[in-house]
């Protein structure tokens, strides 16, 4: 153990021996950056000159940058200055600022090295830090993220039918025109569509200094025929874009903000184009100032709309530079309306010179995919069986809704064949104008307290409950609540409620009047007793002695149409402009002749069935309580008999 202490002693030594080098090196260095020759340092430390020389070109003494250099004056004074007995307030001021002098001079050192200037400048650095940036996205309104862009390309192919993947790929066709059944979620998909298309655009934009004006994000116009329809477009947007991002879009008119939209690069420009802000407005088609928008347009259930033609020319200025493009997608409606020209080419050929005409193929065959027309536009029909072809089977029972219809309004509805109403008693342009928006029009309705039990949703205003029966199974039972004017002969009806009952004996659909019945004040009940009717008229009298019985046979059928047409010719009746299926209805009834083909009656096919339209008759039944001649004595313009 004795001889273990000489050998840790050397040990010592060496470390000592080493720790003193190193000072000795770094004190000549220092001397030399203070202006010292290496001789004169020589002879301060005792080092040989050689060595001196030696130590200067192996740390190039003379080549470091200058912050190394202010760096080694102050940790001096800083040395010098905790050296120093006692330490005085100033003293303690000079070290604090020194130190800082070196953070400073470590900030220098970074940004020499990354050339950005938030290592130079902390408040710059905590400006434009991730969290930062995060935080101010989210003080920012209607501003989305790149990688938030990304989420939502990516959602909305991932939720997509096949059909909607077909829609997605004809995006670039400067007019789009659709033909389509009900319940394929195209509203939903042609929502989500305008916002993909400029999440599209803003990501191409990615390391680009400039996007075409075909490539930039566009403005995107939404037509319906009311507001409340235009605006679930928004609802959709707003809906999706809160779902994947957590964004919550603000305003009527949405308007993306894309300052600042691209990071910056290290040498703090942006890495993309400058984008002008965009708009997605929602219009109804009674908006006098649709014209004054322009962008891409989506004209939803056009087959629909009253004055097609005068609506048309309006909408179509709205998208006049030949960088937007248009989408027209419906259910069909009639051949008479004003979109069925449009559609079939009949007014693209009409006033062309003959050799210049040119047929448009409008048969599902041709169409079943899409095509384009001689028009130039791009059009298809999707039936609800192409859909479930095509994915919607997982959501659509084909044959339960087939239940729901006759076959001509199932034919209309969901396989995309117009009605031919030229020979129909209500054609589409007499009940057309009776379709509002309810929601906004009837202010003294409230239907959201239909489904509460013990709500009034009309108060106490009285009401018309008109009710077409089963048949013996031949087709559905229908309910109408109908609010006659408070002037019998003046003012409008309004259809408040229409119901179908599918399924039920005549116990369960007298049962469904009474439960209907108990929400209102119900002054009337009008029922066909053909069939069921009668079995469900006697239990309805039992609560209500003052239901009528309706026994249809010629001429009360005809008394019913005549007084039908007679409302609607005098636009004396509401309904709410999505019931499209009680417009179809009302199209199907039409005359024929009796069996005996001495007298007309009136049926909803031309096979003479009768038993279809139950939502048209169940709405027929309710008027017919108020008089074929109410209010006829004063109606007349003092004409006089002449003989001949």
């Amino acid at each position: 153990m004795p001889n273990a202490r000489p050998a840790k002693s050397a040990k010592n030594a060496a470390t000592v021996s080493r720790q003193v080098g190193r000072a000795l090196r770094r004190e000549a260095r220092s001397l030399f950056w203070r202006g010292w020759q290496l001789t004169q340092i020589e002879e301060e430390l005792g080092v040989n000159y050689n060595t001196l020389a030696s130590w200067s070109r192996r740390d190039g003494w003379e080549t470091h940058p200058a912050v190394d250099i202010i760096d080694d004056r102050i940790e001096v004074k800083v040395a010098n200055l905790l050296d120093k007995e006692p330490l005085t307030e100033g003293d303690m001021k000079r070290i604090d600022f020194l130190t800082r002098q070196l953070e400073r001079t470590a900030r220098i050192r970074k940004y020499n090295e990354t050339g950005r200037e938030g290592d130079l400048n902390p408040k710059v650095g905590n400006r434009n830090n991730d969290q930062a940036k995060a935080k101010r996205a989210e003080k920012r309104k209607n501003f989305l993220t790149l990688e938030q862009w990304q989420a939502l390309l990516d959602d909305f192919h991932k939720r997509n039918f096949e059909y909607q993947e077909l829609w997605w790929e004809q995006r670039a066709q400067r007019t789009r025109k659709i033909r389509k059944s009900r319940q394929v979620g195209a509203t939903w998909y042609f929502a989500r569509e305008a916002l993909a298309k400029v999440a599209e655009a803003v990501l191409a934009g990615v390391g680009r200094e400039e996007l075409s004006l075909e490539e930039a994000p566009r403005n995107q116009i939404f037509l319906s025929a009311s507001e409340r329809q235009a605006l679930k477009f928004r609802r959709e947007i707003a809906g999706w874009v809160r779902r994947v991002t957590g964004v919550e879009l603000k305003g009527k008119i949405i308007t993306l903000d894309f300052a600042g939209q691209y990071p910056e690069d290290e040498d703090g420009d942006a890495t993309g184009p400058t984008l002008d802000q965009v708009g997605f407005y929602f219009l109804s088609t009674n908006s006098a100032t649709a014209q004054g928008e322009s962008g891409d347009l989506y004209f939803d259930e056009y087959a629909w709309v009253h004055g097609f033609t005068e609506l048309n020319r309006v909408a179509s200025g709205m998208t006049t530079h030949k960088i937007y493009k248009e989408t027209y997608f419906s259910t069909p409606s009639t051949k008479t309306h004003a979109s069925y020209a449009w559609w079939s080419g009949e007014e693209w050929n009409a006033g062309r010179d003959r050799r210049a005409q040119k047929p448009f193929d409008i048969s599902l065959k041709n169409l079943r995919r899409g095509a384009i027309m001689p028009d130039g536009s791009w059009q298809q029909i999707l039936t609800i069986h192409d859909a479930c072809k095509m994915g919607l089977a997982k959501l659509v029972d084909v044959e339960m809704q087939r239940a729901k219809y006759s076959e001509e309004a199932f034919r209309n509805l969901y396989e995309c064949e117009d009605v031919d109403d030229s020979e129909s008693s209500f054609p589409f342009n007499r009940i057309a104008p009776a379709r509002v928006d309810s929601f906004y029009r009837w202010r003294d309705f409230k239907p959201a307290l239909i489904e509460i039990p013990g709500g009034r949703p009309f108060g106490d205003l009285p009401v018309w409950i008109g009710y077409d029966p089963n048949k013996q199974g031949r087709d559905d039972a229908a309910l109408i609540v109908l609010a006659p004017p408070e002037q019998a002969g003046k003012g409008k009806f309004r259809v408040l409620e229409k119901h179908r009952l599918n399924g039920l004996d005549f116990s369960g659909q007298a049962e469904f009047i009474k439960k209907v019945a108990q929400r209102y004040r119900v002054t009337d009940i009008a029922i066909d007793t053909t069939g069921h009717g009668l079995a469900v008229w006697e239990i309805v009298s039992k609560w209500f002695p003052m239901a009528r019985k309706i026994e249809y046979s010629v001429a009360i059928k005809s008394a019913l149409v005549m007084k039908g047409q007679h409302i609607f010719r005098n636009q004396r009746i509401e309904f709410d402009h999505e019931w499209t299926d009680l417009m179809a209805a009302l199209m199907a009834i039409r005359p024929a002749l009796t069996g005996s083909q001495k007298g007309v009656t009136y049926v909803a096919k031309r096979n003479g069935e009768i038993g279809h339209a139950d939502v048209a008759w169940a709405l027929l039944n309710a008027l017919s309580n108020e008089p074929l001649d109410v209010a006829t004595a004063g109606e007349g313009s003092g004409g006089r008999v002449v003989p001949f």
